[in-house]
């Protein structure tokens, strides 16, 4: 019998199979591709944690794979021989995140863990913000981001509030592969709060939270005769970011009526994700219909902060989070040199997929800037380790998937903040005249004309997994001396590791001219995903650059997976 039937009959004799995860099962009984796709594998920690369709199996999210991993995280913590072990858990609007988030208590509880559990829907910064005021061991986060709605997630957060790092993450893994299913141990939700294992949290940390976004304000004076339309995309920002807003003194914000609901089927935008338009239309209809000056929006889990502004045309025009990035990052400079606040050896971090635009603006203010692997999780660790050694002073870190950190309280992306920043930011350069689009057309006239596009290949199951190998090992072994007439003049793979950064399946091409492209599969999303970065003195030429570019590895990606190379 094939390893994957085994582990079916397994689950199917598993006495902490739920009755509905058993029927799914049984339903399932004379498929044995479904079976097979279900049990193949593991559902596995990549970038952002552990991701997966909501389902019965081990290459699914359900309550028995929450309750292993919970339980080798309690194994871990245990392993460390902490006096008093904690632990804090969060949970956003998606399916089962509720159930999910008290099956983890009650496993961690049961081994003697205390545990404390907010008792609603709350923001994934704020996640990471508890885990460093409570003085925790570890947390977790039930989201999928801005998957879609059959998706749900388990994200693990270091006693530092940033996700863990590749070598806890695989101490964490070879823990949780120790385990069988039937090896989790957990009290009932109930015993876990009579023996005070189990503590759920009121919004006092809330408050403390809103204390410190307030005060990363650079210009909190600012007329704030500017017009917001926000938007959480049924997710966790529906309180925080308008409470936020109001208490800064916006008094024209328009919120997205119909998506302050904490809707797990994202019934209005179906693919809640803030980076694409589809997803804006209700904020746009309503920015139309009050005149609004820019909207404002975040995915479920508010980590991420999508930004849209009226152009001349009176059309709102979607920013990246490369342009995005840039925009705050200037602003944060500008007002600190105003204000002669900027502190001695200043730094920021951005990822090694996101534009150099970046770097120029930090070199103009006399900053350094890190470049780290993607996920959030690394610029956290960076702002860790100068936080101890006080050789360096954070500013700001990002990533080109519209996430920002501000403020030092939170190791990852924290779009509560960074919502506050922009609006701010909006507002100044409204006194002067300007928009934000003004603004970054003044930072490319200054800097340079960069275009970046992404590129995502959906590649699934088990021959998707395979074609994504075949292409990473492809780019990773031909010689491919130009792109589109464009010279490639370095090559940096970090599959062992490249210019102290840890190892990760990334392949990145340098031209001549700086531009570059870089190949890397997802870790979360059975995706490969290509990021492209051109740049020139002049926008057309950047432009068709760009075009050509993207056409050939494209191009050479399809003849890859068909064979024909």
């Amino acid at each position: 019998m094939e390893q994957y039937m085994r582990k079916y009959h397994q689950w199917l004799e598993n006495n902490l199979l739920s009755e509905s995860l058993k029927a799914e099962l049984e339903a399932i009984a004379n498929d044995p591709e479904e079976i097979k796709e279900r049990f193949y594998k593991d559902l596995e920690f990549g970038t952002g944690g552990m991701r997966g369709i909501i389902g019965a199996g081990t290459n699914r999210i359900n309550s028995l794979v929450v309750g292993r991993a919970t339980q080798g995280l309690a194994n871990d913590i245990l392993s460390r021989e902490t006096p008093y072990p904690k632990c804090v858990i969060a949970h956003d609007s998606r399916h089962q995140s509720k159930e999910f988030s008290e099956m983890a208590a009650r496993v961690l509880a049961a081994s003697g863990i205390k545990t404390y559990l907010f008792n609603d829907i709350r923001s994934t910064p704020l996640l990471s913000f508890a885990v460093r005021e409570l003085t925790c061991d570890a947390g977790i986060v039930f989201t999928a981001s801005h998957n879609p709605p059959e998706y749900n997630g388990y994200k693990v957060y270091g006693k530092e509030g940033c996700q863990l790092l590749p070598d806890e993450s695989e101490r964490l893994v070879s823990h949780i592969e120790a385990l069988d299913f039937k090896d989790v141990q957990s009290f009932t939700y109930e015993e876990g709060i009579k023996n005070g294992l189990i503590v759920e949290l009121d919004d006092t940390l809330d408050h403390l939270f809103y204390e410190k976004a307030l005060s990363m304000r650079v210009r909190p004076d600012v007329d704030k005769n500017l017009k917001i339309v926000y938007t959480p995309l049924h997710g966790a920002g529906a309180i925080p970011v308008p409470t936020l807003l109001k208490a800064a003194g916006y008094k024209e914000l328009h919120v997205v009526e119909e998506q302050l609901v904490a809707d797990p089927n994202f019934t209005t935008a179906q693919y809640p994700n803030p980076e694409e338009e589809q997803a804006l239309e209700l904020a746009y209809n309503k920015g139309c219909e009050v005149d609004a000056d820019m909207i404002i929006a975040n995915d479920p889990d508010c980590d991420r902060v999508g930004v849209a502004v009226k152009s001349e045309e009176g059309e709102y025009q979607l920013l990246s989070g490369n342009q995005v990035g840039a925009l705050l990052m200037n602003y944060l400079f500008e007002a600190h040199s105003e204000n002669h606040t900027l502190p001695q050896n200043p730094y920021v971090v951005k990822t090694i997929v996101t534009s150099e635009l970046g770097r120029d603006i930090a070199t103009k203010y006399g900053a350094e800037c890190f470049d780290t692997l993607t996920g959030f999780k690394f610029i956290g660790e960076l702002m860790e380790r100068y936080e101890v050694s006080k050789e360096k002073q954070y500013i700001f870190g990002y990533e080109e998937s519209i996430g920002y950190t501000v403020g030092p309280y939170v190791r990852d992306k924290d779009a509560v903040t960074a919502s506050l920043l922009i609006a701010e930011m909006a507002a100044y350069y409204k006194t002067k005249g300007m928009t934000l689009l003004t603004c970054l057309d003044h930072l490319y006239e200054e800097h340079g004309y960069y275009v970046e596009k992404l590129e995502s290949l959906t590649m699934k199951g088990i021959a998707g997994q395979q074609k994504i190998s075949e292409i990473m090992n492809y780019f990773r072994n031909a010689t491919i001396d130009q792109i589109a007439g464009y010279k490639i003049i370095e090559k940096q793979d970090y599959l062992e590791g490249y210019n102290g950064l840890p190892p990760s399946n990334v392949l990145k091409f340098i031209m001549k001219d700086k531009s570059w492209f870089v190949l890397r599969p997802s870790g979360t999303e059975p995706k490969i995903k290509i990021y492209f970065s051109t740049v020139d003195s002049k926008y057309d030429q950047s432009q068709k650059k760009s075009n050509q570019i993207v056409h050939d590895v494209v191009t050479m990606i399809e003849k890859v997976d068909k064979g024909s190379v």
